[in-house]
């Protein structure tokens, strides 16, 4: 189970349940990927609301692999989630919204 408090999340993908949480060497690999030289730099691009299908993948992909899963993006890009791109979303938002925005109600199990 999954501790919010921790930054962690968990989600449904491929009908298994997994935890993510982007911990320090997560965003560390996000901000290699965006070219960010800070936090806020990636807190600014996340906060749009516009997110593409790689940028899901990449923040997805992070929030695994900080949690100790031994998955790469091309793997996160076969994944799917109930709700298709728009459960995708929702997970990358809720772990989004873990890290930067506090505590929320989680929206997938």
């Amino acid at each position: 189970m999954a501790n919010r408090l921790r930054g962690e999340i968990d989600a449904m993908l491929d009908g298994r349940r997994w935890t993510l949480v982007l911990t320090l060497g997560a965003l560390a690999e996000l901000e290699a990927a965006y070219q960010a030289g800070n936090l806020a730099e990636l807190t600014e691009r996340f906060s749009t609301g516009r997110l593409s299908a790689r940028d899901l993948i990449r923040i997805i992909g992070a929030g695994l692999r900080g949690a100790g899963n031994a998955v790469d993006d091309d793997h996160v890009a076969a994944m799917t989630a109930a709700g298709g791109a728009a459960g995708m979303a929702a997970i990358a938002a809720d772990l989004l919204q873990v890290t930067f925005g506090g505590e929320a109600e989680p929206e997938n199990p």
